[in-house]
């Protein structure tokens, strides 16, 4: 596999400043000044699993908006539609080119970006967003005004029409190929919203009752068929707190570290995946780099590497 990874150093959609770090903390989660030189960053890990990586650096971001340019309600929206169409051409050109783009974030708005990049290359995709949150908010029913909270909705055709609209290219998915896994903090408008849309939402008492790998399995079922394939975008958060501290939304009673794992291992196994973005890594948060380290080992799962062999 071609694998390019893009950086999103994005924290504007987020009401805590920090992940416009997590990027270039997922990098280099493994290197240590302190330690001998053989430790190994990202696209070294990739490579040893036998694919090319080209890392094409961090995209610009823009500066937050301030008062009176600020929509209460869409809050630094100017700034997040710059960067969300910059994400969305430079991955429909890697797509275009058989390039498997991999996005680190960055708050969950960039997702709109990766999505819509994604879908105007191969058709209709399908999106499965692991998360605590089900990022299904609009300007009309949103309690906190930022747009990390409203990417998935925007994707689905739901919301204003600047994120629906993003790129001129309309809605990027069909509702029914949607899964969102590991939801367990959705506002109750939201609620409302995800099953007026039809959106398979999987929250943690559905993967205690179902299992992991059986939930795993529909939610695939779901996100692939019918479809050329699946997005993932992985919102850190999603994983409990215990064992990813650095996010600025914290839920108690996520996915454990080996649910994760194996989420990502089952992915690999489909062989659907047409693309990935990792998300809401904030250094500023993190405790030991164990939030940033995860993630690159979440990435390296999703491209190949069994637990059997690590």
């Amino acid at each position: 596999m071609n694998i390019h990874i893009i950086g999103v150093p994005c924290d504007l959609g987020a009401s805590r400043q920090g992940c416009n770090k997590g990027p270039d903390a997922i990098r280099y989660a493994y290197l240590d000044k302190d330690k001998p030189h053989d430790e190994l960053d990202l696209s070294k890990r990739l490579r040893q699993l036998g694919h090319a990586v080209t890392d094409e650096g961090n995209l610009a971001v823009s500066p937050a908006e301030t008062p009176p340019y600020c929509n209460p309600k869409l809050k630094n929206l100017e700034p997040i539609l710059a960067v969300c169409n910059k994400l969305a051409e430079v991955v429909e050109h890697t797509c275009r080119t058989d390039k498997f783009p991999l996005i680190i974030g960055g708050d969950h708005s960039i997702a709109l970006g990766s999505v819509k990049g994604v879908a105007g290359v191969h058709g209709p995709i399908g999106v499965l967003w692991i998360d605590a949150h089900g990022d299904f908010n609009t300007d009309r029913i949103t309690l906190s005004g930022n747009i990390h909270g409203m990417p998935l909705a925007a994707l689905a055709g739901y919301g204003d029409s600047r994120l629906v609209n993003l790129g001129g290219s309309g809605p990027a998915v069909d509702p029914v190929h949607v899964a969102v896994v590991g939801a367990r903090d959705l506002d109750c408008e939201e609620q409302k919203l995800l099953r007026k849309a039809g959106v398979h939402v999987f929250t943690m008492k559905d993967i205690d009752r179902l299992g992991f790998a059986a939930t795993m399995a529909q939610a695939l079922e779901f996100t692939t068929n019918g479809t050329k394939g699946v997005h993932v975008s992985f919102d850190i958060d999603a994983v409990d707190p215990s064992e990813a501290p650095g996010v600025g939304t914290r839920v108690p009673g996520g996915l454990t570290y080996r649910e994760a794992r194996l989420a990502m291992e089952l992915i690999a196994d489909s062989g659907k995946l047409t693309s990935l973005d990792i998300v809401e890594d904030n250094p500023t948060l993190d405790e030991d780099n164990r939030t940033s380290k995860l993630a690159v080992k979440l990435i390296l799962s999703a491209l190949g590497k069994s637990l059997f062999y690590s």
